[in-house]
C-alpha cells in the first residue's frame, strides 16, 4: 500500500467521522475534502494522485446541474400553489376514517414525490397534516412518519424521484469500468420501486397506526393555563437595586409567575449573553407573565412597567393563536445563524420560547444556538406579528396551511406542462435529463413562473457542495487504487461467505447492506457517490458484463434512498422528527420493518429480473 492510498483512506475515514460527529455541517466537510485534494494535486509531490485537471473534471458532471434544475422546478410548483391547491382537497376525505384517508394521502405523496424533489412535498404538507390530524382526532405523530416514508417510496420509482438516482445515473454514464454503459432511463427503477411501493403502502395503512407512537407537539410543553399570559415590557430605572447585578442575583429571577423572554439594550437584544449579563440603567426586559406575575414585577423597586397605552401589557390567549410552532425552511437565510445574529426579536417582534432539535427541547442559551434546517421553534407573540412572520419566506408556520403571498395560480398550468415536458423528453430519449431540466428552468424564468432571485434561493447549495466534494473523493479513491482495495475486500468476503453459485447474489446482499448502513449515518447523496463506483469496480473484478454490473448500481440506488431506520439519513425524516415530537427510537421501531421490506424485496426483485434465481 503506497503513501497515496494511505492518505486517501485517511481522507475517507476522516470524512465519515466528521459526518457522524456533526461538529461541522456536511457541506463544510466536503468543501474541506475538495480543498485538501486539490492542494495536494497542485503541489504535485505524490505520483499516483489525481492531477488538478482530473480533480476539476468533476465540475463537468451533469448530475449536480440537473439536481439544481430540479430544485428550481420544484420551487416553481410551490410558488404557483399547485401542491397547496391539491392538499386543500384532502380535508373532505377525513370522514372516510383513518385508514382510507391515509391510503389516499400516502398515494398522493408517493406519486408527486416520484417526479419532484421530496423535501418541498413534505414541507408543504406539514401544516396540512397538522390540521387534518385534529379533524381525524388523532396525534400528528400517527401521520408524519408515514408521509415522510411515502415520499421516499415514491422517490425510489423514477430517475427524477431523488437526487440520489440522478447522481447514480451520472456516475453510470461516465464510469471508467464500463465505458459502454448508459445512464439510467426515466422509469428503469420502476420495476423495483413500484412493487416495493405497493407492499410498503399496504403495510403502512394496515399496521402503521399500531406501530406509530402517540407523541405531543412542541407547543404541548406549555399548558392551556400557561398560554393565557401577558407580554410585559419594563424599564430598569437609574436608581434601581437591579443595576449592576446579574439575572441570577436580581429579584427578577424570583418572580414565580413570569418568564424572562428578552433583555434589550438600546435597539439590540443582549439576552444571548445571559451568563455575563449585568443590568444597566435603561435596560428593558420583556416578561411573559400570568396576572399574578405582573403584580410581583410591579412590586420590584426600580422596575417601571409600561402602561397599557404604551408598549403596554398585552393579553395573550391560546384562542388568538399567538403561540405557534414553526419549522426552519431548507432555503431560509437564518440557516447557521443564531437568533441574535438574525435580530429575531427586533426584526419580527416575537420571542422564541424553545427550540426543538433531534428529539430535545432547548430552553437555555437558545439565543446562542445556530439554527439548522428542520429546527422547530416555539414562538410567542401577537397575532399581527405572527401574520407578518407568515408573509416571510423563512419559516413554515404549522398552525395553518401555507398560503402564498403572491398569487401565481394562473401560472400553474404552464409549470405543470414544463414538468411533464421534462419527464417526456427524458423518458423518450429525445434529450438527456440534464438538458431537459435546464431548458425547463429557462422557460420558467422567461415566463416569470419563478423570479431569478427565487430560483437561486431554491437551490440547496449545501447539497451541491457536498456532491462535488464527494465526487473529488471518488476520483481520489480510484486514482490511488483505494477503491480497488475496497472492492477486492468485498470480493474476498463473498468468496469465503458464499458458495460459487450464490456468489453474485451474495455480493448484491453485501452492497445493499453496506449502502444501507452508510446512508443511515451519512446522507444518501454522499453514500451513492462512494458506493456506485465501488459497486461497478466489484462487478468488474467479478468479470461481470455491463448489464449485470448495472444491477449492482440499481441496488445501491434503492439502498441509499431507502433510509427509514434513523431520522438523519434522509432530509424528510429530519423534518418530521422535530415537528412530530418523535424520539430516535420511534424511527428504529417503525423503520426496521420497512428497511427489511426494501432489503429483502430489492435483493429478490433484482435477482429475479436479472435471471440469477
Amino acid at each position: 500500500m503506497g503513501i497515496e492510498t494511505i492518505i486517501a483512506f485517511v481522507l475517507l475515514f476522516s470524512a465519515l467521522l466528521s459526518f457522524i460527529m456533526e461538529k461541522v455541517s456536511l457541506d463544510v466537510t466536503a468543501l474541506c475534502l475538495l480543498a485538501i485534494i486539490l492542494t495536494i494535486s497542485s503541489v504535485g509531490i505524490l505520483e499516483n494522485w489525481p492531477s488538478p485537471r482530473e480533480v476539476l473534471y468533476i465540475f463537468t458532471n451533469e448530475a449536480p446541474l440537473t439536481i439544481a434544475a430540479m430544485f428550481v422546478i420544484s420551487s416553481s410548483l410551490n410558488k404557483s400553489r399547485v401542491l397547496e391547491s391539491v392538499s386543500q382537497y384532502l380535508e373532505k376525505f377525513c370522514e372516510l376514517g383513518y385508514r382510507k384517508f391515509m391510503l389516499i394521502l400516502l398515494c398522493l405523496v408517493a406519486i408527486v414525490s416520484a417526479f419532484i424533489n421530496n423535501t418541498p412535498v413534505v414541507v408543504v404538507l406539514l401544516p396540512v397534516v397538522m390540521a387534518l390530524s385534529k379533524s381525524l382526532g388523532i396525534s400528528a405523530s400517527k401521520m408524519l412518519i408515514p408521509v415522510s416514508y411515502a415520499s421516499i417510496f415514491g422517490g425510489c420509482c423514477t430517475l427524477m424521484g431523488t437526487s440520489t438516482n440522478i447522481l447514480a445515473s451520472g456516475i453510470m454514464g461516465s464510469n471508467p469500468f464500463y465505458p459502454e454503459m448508459n445512464s439510467l432511463s426515466m422509469f428503469e427503477l420502476s420495476k423495483i420501486g413500484l412493487p416495493l411501493l405497493f407492499i410498503s403502502l399496504l403495510l403502512m395503512v394496515l399496521f402503521g397506526r399500531k406501530l406509530l407512537p402517540e407523541r405531543e407537539a412542541l407547543s404541548s410543553i406549555i399548558s392551556e393555563i400557561d398560554r393565557k399570559e401577558f407580554l410585559t415590557e419594563a424599564r430598569i430605572s437609574r436608581g434601581s437595586r437591579i443595576v449592576g447585578k446579574t439575572i441570577k442575583d436580581s429579584k427578577i429571577k424570583e418572580i414565580q409567575n413570569a418568564r424572562l423572554i428578552d433583555v434589550l439594550r438600546g435597539k439590540n437584544s443582549i439576552f444571548h449573553r445571559t451568563s455575563e449579563l449585568i443590568f444597566e440603567p435603561g435596560d428593558r426586559i420583556i416578561l411573559s407573565c400570568k396576572p399574578e406575575g405582573i403584580v410581583e414585577a410591579n412590586e420590584i423597586e426600580g422596575l417601571d412597567l409600561f402602561n397599557p397605552e404604551g408598549m403596554g401589557i398585552e393579553h395573550i390567549s391560546s384562542n388568538q393563536s399567538i403561540m405557534v410552532e414553526a419549522v426552519v425552511r431548507p432555503s431560509s437565510s437564518m440557516l447557521h445563524k443564531t437568533l441574535q445574529e438574525v435580530n429575531f426579536r427586533s426584526r419580527f417582534n416575537l420571542a422564541i420560547l424553545a427550540i426543538h432539535r433531534k428529539g430535545k427541547n432547548i430552553y437555555k442559551q437558545r439565543e446562542e444556538i445556530r439554527l439548522q434546517s428542520s429546527d422547530t421553534l416555539l414562538i410567542l407573540g401577537t397575532q399581527n406579528s405572527i401574520n407578518e412572520l407568515r408573509n416571510e419566506d423563512e419559516l413554515i408556520l404549522l398552525d395553518k396551511p401555507v398560503v402564498s403571498l403572491e398569487n401565481r395560480k394562473n401560472k400553474a398550468p404552464l409549470v405543470i406542462a414544463v414538468l411533464f415536458s421534462v419527464v417526456a423528453l427524458a423518458s423518450f430519449g429525445i434529450l438527456p435529463i440534464s438538458a431537459a431540466a435546464i431548458s425547463g428552468v429557462a422557460l420558467l424564468l422567461v415566463t416569470k413562473c419563478i423570479k431569478p432571485t427565487e430560483a437561486y434561493r431554491s437551490v440547496e447549495w449545501n447539497i451541491l457542495i457536498l456532491i462535488y466534494g464527494m465526487l473529488a473523493l471518488g476520483v481520489t479513491l480510484k486514482k490511488t487504487e483505494a477503491s480497488t482495495m475496497i472492492a477486492s475486500f468485498v470480493e474476498q468476503i463473498s468468496i469465503h461467505a458464499f458458495e460459487p453459485d450464490f456468489r453474485i447474489i451474495g455480493v448484491l446482499i453485501l452492497i445493499y447492506f453496506v449502502t444501507s448502513f452508510l446512508t443511515e449515518v451519512l446522507s444518501n447523496n454522499a453514500t451513492i457517490v462512494i458506493m456506485a463506483p465501488i459497486s461497478l469496480e466489484i462487478a468488474q473484478q467479478l468479470e461481470m458484463g455491463s448489464t449485470d454490473a448495472r444491477a449492482y448500481v440499481l441496488t445501491a440506488c434503492i439502498a441509499a434512498s431507502a433510509s427509514f431506520l434513523t431520522p438523519i439519513g434522509y432530509q424528510t425524516n429530519t423534518f418530521v422528527y422535530s415537528v412530530g415530537g418523535y424520539r430516535f427510537s420511534d424511527f428504529m421501531k417503525v423503520g426496521l420493518v420497512f428497511n427489511l421490506v426494501y432489503f429483502v424485496g430489492t435483493v429478490l426483485l433484482v435477482s429475479w429480473y436479472w435471471g440469477w434465481i
